[in-house]
């Protein structure tokens, strides 16, 4: 049960003075986005905090006024020039004075009662707005504020700047952040009183006004103490709640599973190459968790081309020894796919069956599928989504891997983890992530690197080249397709958008097929699954040598010997998306070749992510540098697939926060593991706060 303090924050927008049903309906596109589902709340009002800020305390003299500069001047009113009658389309003017000047101010379709009210001819008015010069002469068209001398105390000389949206002015926004500030309740404190002494930080209802009603830009600042303040509370909330989900995954029945090493040396014999000293050192500390009487939460997080699919199996193997099954989850059918052409033929080859399911499996050998599960015949099953359905029951399943970790949440992970009553979790990931993303979105877990490649990877060239040089590359193209190499094309676009002037996968496929006739193929995101998987397939077996595609080949696409990556408006792309679609090629014995084809002129972001693209290839120096460039919830592909990303907390401001937040938060469990203390209590009323529901709901089932 939410606790009853928190109901005032909970209530509908609607519950507010001067919000009804319309003006709801633009908060709620704002603060809750997209489908209108959810309805916004009063406490969302509270933390859609301000962006910038109106700053009205210069106050020149009319001709003193700069140019487009906002400004508060004291003035006169002199006369009304009403516009002739029946013509709204002239402004009604209305001319002021002070000692310098004389000063227009100017109201289209202005009611002529309301402004003769407002601005009495020889009366003293204050007149807040920006200044225009129109025709050699001051002007100010609808001016912000108009105050008498009495009432100018009341006018805010520095007004909070909202992030709106259609149907929203920035008044309105200003009076709905007021009105919830009101509602606010006097909440127990959550955070340690050393803590808060330390930094020096405010109680929760000081700091949330001292940001809604700024004095000065500073306060509005993610460096000033009260938005630190505001930014722990949600780091705290998340890392409560990820350690609460660790001790839940713990404490659930877990059971050592102790393979032989039987099947695993085969497979190791089998292997085309030697592993490396990280995959050696992942296999033994996965093997270390599964030995464990408790639940292993692992993250494997390796760079591109470390060879995360050969440390998959040897764990799945191990789980296979030791007299369980194993499922890998991947986000794609295409990566659930190769997975299966990679895993399928070495595990047969030491007697254990694989299986794939997806949503192309149907009908008889679906249940085929269902049954071999539920009777231990098949040994792993390879798939995507399609693995959480009810559907599926395993005789014993020993080991879920989740790869591409970042497209899955949280609940993701505990539905594949119930598939087996003592299964452990191996999770993956080939983007390397910053150890601060790390510690936020995944604090869950202990982590395993794979921060070296396989000797027999050659570095990758990588060249930049401005897209006027075109016809040069695809020259360059046809010679690389005549010697019978195989060349990737990536595209930001599937098809032409007015919107955006870049070049769409379906435009450059004809473009190239008119120079290269039938060696083009084409892969992207709408295609039908069997369509994408015949025109992977020719480009694999060498039918088509160039393959024209948009970045749904980014993840987990293997064909060996492709030598050269072609992306075009690279501008466009993040660090660390170019770095997973540079990794598709380099992964055979010949020098391989990455071209970033860019749109002239570069801004700043774009320009330094492919100087960093041109100056290494270390995917964990890439991630680190992408934070900078880009921040947290950019980087995992959060804005798209909903992981939590901050409202608050800025990593590049709060990076050291989140270290003191996980280890508050595991101190905390360790002394109250039901948060039944006076803290506790208030640490409840903070995860209710942030939406962390599921971490109370975890402590009461235990």
């Amino acid at each position: 049960m939410r606790p009853e303090i928190l109901n005032s924050l909970f209530a509908p927008v609607t519950n507010l003075a001067g919000i009804g049903p319309k003006l709801a309906v633009a908060l709620t596109r704002l603060l809750k986005g997209g489908d209108g589902t959810e309805a916004a709340k009063v406490g969302d009002l509270l933390f859609h905090l301000p962006s910038g800020l109106i700053d009205r305390r210069n106050q020149p003299t009319i001709t003193g006024a700069a140019e487009g500069a906002l400004a508060t001047i004291k003035v006169r009113v002199d006369r009304h020039q009403p516009p002739p009658r029946g013509n709204r389309r002239i402004p009604y003017r209305v001319y002021v004075h002070d000692e310098t000047g004389e000063l227009g101010l100017t109201f289209f379709r202005g009611q002529s009662s309301w402004l003769e009210k407002q601005l009495p001819v020889g009366e003293t008015r204050y007149v807040s707005g920006r200044v225009e010069w129109y025709n050699g002469r001051p002007t100010m068209v609808h001016p912000d504020h108009i105050v008498t001398e009495e009432n100018f105390a009341d006018m805010p000389l520095v007004e909070p700047v909202y992030p709106l949206t259609a149907g929203l002015s920035l008044k309105v926004a200003q009076k709905c952040a007021a009105a919830a500030l009101s509602a606010l309740p006097e909440l127990p404190e959550w955070i340690d009183a050393s803590l808060l002494e330390r930094h020096h930080w405010p109680r929760l209802s000081e700091a949330l006004n001292r940001i809604h009603r700024p004095r000065d830009i500073l306060d509005i600042s993610a460096d000033a103490i009260s938005w630190k303040r505001l930014a722990y509370d949600e780091l705290l909330a998340g890392q409560l709640a990820l350690a609460l989900v660790r001790r839940r995954m713990k404490k659930g029945a877990g059971k050592p599973w102790v393979g032989t090493g039987e099947k695993q040396q085969s497979i190791i014999d089998k292997l085309p190459f030697e592993l490396t000293q990280a995959q050696k050192r992942s296999v033994q500390e996965i093997h270390a968790d599964m030995a464990q009487p408790q639940r292993m939460l692992r993250m494997l997080q390796g760079d591109v081309g470390s060879g995360k699919t050969a440390v998959a199996l040897l764990a799945c193997a191990a789980a296979v020894e030791a007299g369980g099954q194993a499922a890998i989850m991947a986000p794609t059918e295409i990566l659930a796919r190769q997975h299966y052409a990679t895993i399928a033929p070495l595990a047969k080859s030491v007697g254990m069956k694989v299986a794939v399911l997806t949503g192309r499996e149907k009908g008889a050998a679906r249940k085929e599928i269902y049954a071999e599960l539920a009777d231990g015949s098949i040994d792993i099953l390879l798939g995507t989504h399609a693995l959480f359905q009810a559907d599926v029951v395993f005789h014993n399943l020993a080991l879920g891997v989740v790869d591409e970790q970042h497209r899955f949440g949280v609940h993701q992970r505990l539905a594949l983890a119930s598939k087996g009553g003592f299964a452990d979790i191996l999770v993956m990931t080939a983007t390397p992530i910053p150890r601060t993303l790390v510690l936020t979105f995944f604090g869950d877990m202990d982590v395993s690197k794979l921060d070296e490649k396989p000797a027999s990877r050659l570095p990758i060239q990588t060249n930049a080249i401005a897209l006027d040089r075109l016809d040069q590359l695809v020259s360059r193209v046809q010679d690389a397709v005549s010697r019978g190499e195989k060349i990737y094309w990536i595209c930001p676009l599937v098809e032409e958008s007015d919107e955006l002037p870049v070049t769409a996968a379906e435009v450059r496929y004809k473009a190239l097929e008119q120079v290269l006739g039938q060696n083009v193929g084409m892969v992207h995101g709408r295609m039908k699954p069997a369509e994408k998987d015949a025109a992977m397939l020719d480009f694999k077996e060498g039918k088509t040598r160039v393959l024209v595609a948009t970045t749904v080949i980014e993840v987990g696409v293997d064909v060996p010997d492709a030598t050269i990556m072609v992306i075009e408006h690279a501008e466009r792309f993040g660090l660390a998306q170019l770095h997973q679609l540079r990794g598709r090629v380099g992964r055979g014995d010949k020098p391989s070749t990455c071209l970033l084809l860019y749109k002239a002129p570069l801004g700043e972001v774009a320009e330094a992510r492919l100087r960093i693209m041109r100056e290494t290839e270390d995917g964990f120096r890439i991630a680190e540098e992408d934070l900078k460039l880009r921040g947290e919830g950019e980087i995992l592909g959060t804005r798209q697939s909903g992981t939590p990303g901050f409202q608050i907390a800025r990593m590049e401001h709060h990076a050291q926060l989140l270290e003191i937040a996980r280890d508050d938060a595991r101190l905390i469990l360790s002394q109250d593991e039901e948060l039944t203390s006076p803290r506790g209590e208030a640490l409840r009323i903070l995860l209710y706060l942030f939406s962390k529901d599921e971490a109370v709901r975890l402590l009461r089932a235990g």
